[in-house]
């Protein structure tokens, strides 16, 4: 069976925490920020973690495998 490829703009876009869940950052925080409140601007600044089966999707696309105990 061949080697699975990883997508190189998925792991650009998307960092793995410790615990091995996906980080992505946030969108619509990188111009017209006078239209938007200081508080939304702050937390469009804080990275995000991804949850449920797009997250699973996207560690899949990665080449990421689940941590196995022993």
């Amino acid at each position: 069976m061949p080697k699975v490829k990883t997508r190189k703009s998925i792991t650009k876009r998307f960092k793995v925490t410790g615990k091995g869940k996906l980080v992505r950052r946030r969108a619509f925080g990188r111009h017209l920020k006078a239209g938007k409140s200081s508080k939304r601007l702050r937390n469009l600044g804080r990275p995000k973690t991804m949850k449920g089966v797009y997250a699973k999707k996207l560690s899949k696309a990665m080449g990421l495998r689940k941590k196995q105990n022993g």
